[in-house]
């Protein structure tokens, strides 16, 4: 798979905020629309995430990283695939573009031989009692819940005007048609660290960063360092991967499976990964080290039993459903199965 530079579009909300007139909103709805349809991919500058939020959040993920193992350990990911919150050692998820209803230990046993080479900690809604989550004692990293509990909640204001403005590009007649289903209780947060690895075990394939996949929910907001690596799939041509450099203080924002699915394939859902950083990025020593990447991803989902069927704009003669209603955890279950070890199960399964 080669992979070349190219520009994501570039949308900016500061046509969407309070002042906006109804043509600057329209405007900004169908740029976001456009690229959402085309690449799957945006950037998304004056947000309502401000940056020294943002380099906060980014040195508590250092903090919390840089702990030694037994500590991080004190809030382990729970076992199975139910629950998606607290800490995730190297090596206990395989990310792959696999749903999860086939039913091939082979399958499974393939994906996992090529270790994913990161660890994360995952956070939702306090009020969420499906999905609770895993802290670590106070006295480990003091601060560090507080913090976390309120970026986790000045996160969610983003996507509420992003939903807002893809309804409005989409041609639905209520701009706040996402909202009732979204109230912010199903997200989730991700702290994301990749450490130094050696370029050739990349090269070689006998590990990865991040496998090739897409992502299950509504959308996904990405906010990265300064590294690079992260790479989208290029809609113009299969199996050729395009380089998404950081840009400062942007999101990062693309297309779910779900939110795909919900528009009849009006919207695109793009394969990404994460790979090796450019090779400004990378050290000159023998192993030629990678620098270690930080990111902080926000998964926006619907609530649990949220029926996601064809939306009315999205289907005509021309364009027929493709979809039959599913149930947001019904399928997040799905694709749940195959992302981390079932400890009822021999094979490990993956996604």
């Amino acid at each position: 798979m080669t992979a070349e530079t190219s520009s994501v579009p570039i949308v900016d909300f500061a046509g969407w905020d309070a002042k906006a007139t109804p043509e600057q909103r329209r405007n900004t709805a169908k740029q976001l629309t456009e690229a959402c349809r085309n690449v799957g991919f945006v950037y998304i500058i004056n947000h309502n995430v401000g940056s020294e939020k943002l380099a906060q959040a980014f040195d508590w993920s250092k903090k919390l990283f840089d702990l030694p193992m037994e500590q991080k350990m004190l809030a382990p990911h729970p076992s199975g695939f139910t629950v998606h919150r607290g800490y995730s050692q190297p090596g206990l998820e395989k990310v792959s573009n696999a749903m999860g209803d086939e039913d091939d230990a082979e399958l499974t046993k393939k994906l996992r031989q090529i270790s994913d080479v990161k660890e994360s900690y995952e956070i939702g809604s306090e009020s969420n009692s499906d999905q609770p989550n895993q802290w670590l004692p106070e006295d480990v990293l003091p601060g560090f819940r507080r913090f976390m509990k309120d970026f986790y909640w000045q996160c969610h204001q983003t996507p509420e005007t992003v939903l807002s403005a893809m309804a409005l590009g989409i041609g639905l007649s209520d701009q706040n048609h996402f909202r009732p289903t979204h109230p912010g209780h199903n997200n989730q947060l991700r702290l994301l660290h990749y450490p130094p690895v050696p370029a050739a075990d990349i090269e070689k394939q006998l590990s990865t960063r991040m496998s090739a996949h897409s992502d299950w929910g509504s959308i996904t907001m990405l906010f990265q360092d300064d590294c690079g690596g992260l790479q989208i799939e290029n809609p113009h041509k299969s199996g050729e991967f395009i380089d998404v450099p950081p840009l400062k203080d942007a999101i990062v924002m693309n297309v779910g499976d779900l939110m795909m699915r919900w528009s009849n394939d009006f919207l695109k859902s793009t394969v990404h990964r994460v790979t090796l950083p450019p090779k400004q990025d990378r050290f000159t020593g023998d192993e030629r080290m990678t620098r270690a990447r930080y990111s902080i991803p926000y998964f926006v989902s619907p609530e649990g039993q949220s029926v996601v069927e064809c939306l009315p704009s999205c289907a005509d003669e021309k364009h027929p459903v493709k979809y039959k209603p599913i149930v947001w955890d019904d399928y997040r279950l799905m694709r749940a199965s195959v992302q981390y070890e079932d400890p009822t199960k021999e094979t490990a399964v993956s996604a």
